[in-house]
């Protein structure tokens, strides 16, 4: 138990830092989103693209552990629409809330944790997951939302636009000029690396410092009830269907993951929402609901993530 707890401790103490700063006046709540733009624009950007550049490709693009983590979030996405349709949710609440379920904190949450609990792996998985969620979860969830906003023409129109914005991502620019250095086989100088991993170093203090920081502030009026439905989904359900897609994934012959990935998997899909959540539900009035659902999960998460720590570790 001490074990698990060196690992959630530090990232709730992180937390609760910048939870602390901001609610002091330290910081002001505009900061964070600074602060956050410089780690998803400049800090993981840079890990990513030496964690893919300085390995050979076929050691990073692991086949199996994509389609467990897509097969898993796919299994989520199709439970949650059909919960929420199912209790008479309004077809933009339920958008909001099936995105909620499905879309993990890899950059901001999953890091940190993957950075404490397998250190030699942390990049990869990192760099794994954000190929599945940017091209399948994320574009997924939007489409919903556009749809749930109605207008057949108006959709297609939307999903061009997502797909060229997914591109233009800096973590995505950053994943595939490293595919493209690793495939060609550059070799990087040392003076490189080295400030790769000056900026790499930054990104997982000052992500979960933002995460606590963000929490000030937020609005708590919306509906509670499909909140607590969004945050059950995404830290319970979740999880489960990934480690079920885990199972079904060796009962198919797929080739079989490192013990390391296995458990590395089940864990990215047991971290709350990604922290730009209740702006996306902004978009369709439900920011209220969302900041309550994140709420939730993040707190939520320290008993969850620690039980998952436990049966999997």
């Amino acid at each position: 138990m001490l074990a698990i707890l060196s690992i959630t401790f530090p990232i709730y103490v992180a937390m609760a830092l910048g939870w602390g700063a901001v609610r002091r006046g330290v910081f002001k709540p505009a900061d964070m989103p600074v602060l956050g733009g410089y780690v998803l624009n400049i800090a993981l950007p840079a890990l990513l693209f030496k964690a893919v550049a300085t390995r050979d490709v076929h050691e990073v693009l692991d086949l199996t552990y994509m389609v467990v983590f897509m097969a898993g979030a796919l299994a989520t996405i199709a439970i949650a629409y059909a919960v929420f349709t199912a209790s008479g949710v309004s077809p933009t609440r339920r958008a909001v809330g099936v995105m909620g379920t499905t879309c993990p904190n890899s950059g901001f949450i999953g890091y940190p944790v993957m950075l404490l609990a397998f250190p030699e792996i942390a990049g990869q998985v990192l760099a794994l997951n954000m190929l599945v969620e940017n091209f399948v979860i994320i574009p997924i969830c939007l489409a919903l939302m556009e749809a749930a906003k109605g207008g057949e023409v108006r959709l297609l129109a939307k999903l061009r636009n997502i797909l060229l914005g997914v591109v233009k991502r800096p973590m995505v620019l950053a994943l595939g000029a490293g595919l493209v250095v690793s495939l060609i086989g550059i070799e990087m100088p040392a003076p490189v690396l080295r400030l790769f991993d000056m900026l790499a170093a930054s990104a997982s203090a000052l992500a979960l410092f933002v995460i606590g920081g963000s929490l000030v502030g937020v609005p708590l009026r919306g509906n509670w009830v499909v909140s607590v439905q969004v945050a059950l989904g995404k830290l319970i359900l979740h999880p489960v269907m990934v480690a079920l897609a885990l199972m079904a994934a060796v009962a198919l012959g797929l080739p079989p993951l490192a013990p390391e990935l296995a458990a590395a998997v089940v864990i990215s899909a047991a971290v709350p929402m990604f922290a730009i959540y209740a702006l996306f539900a902004q978009e369709l009035g439900h920011e209220g609901m969302a900041s309550i659902a994140q709420i939730l999960a993040t707190t939520g998460a320290f008993f969850t993530l620690t039980v998952v720590l436990l049966i999997l570790l």
